[in-house]
């Protein structure tokens, strides 16, 4: 498991990284607290706490980790 930490702290940011996340195979999670949503899920983001930073989990995926981390930069901390 490898873990990032995210700002997602508006509508535009928590857009851009679902439209990111969500063309890659695997399984993301997002953790805030004891809080852990799909990271795919933009209803589910939207129900977190996202004045704080968030946790991105990468579960298991197919995808290179460069490719991943590529597509997630604008977001990381």
């Amino acid at each position: 498991m490898k873990t990032y930490r995210l700002d997602l702290n508006s509508i535009e940011r928590v857009r851009g990284f679902v439209s990111a996340i969500s063309n890659m195979k695997g399984y993301f999670d997002l953790v805030s607290g004891r809080y852990v949503v799909d990271a795919k899920s933009i209803m589910g983001i939207f129900s977190m706490d996202l004045s704080k930073d968030v946790e991105l989990r990468i579960l298991e995926t197919n995808e290179e980790i460069a490719e991943i981390e590529k597509a997630i930069a604008p977001y990381l901390i």
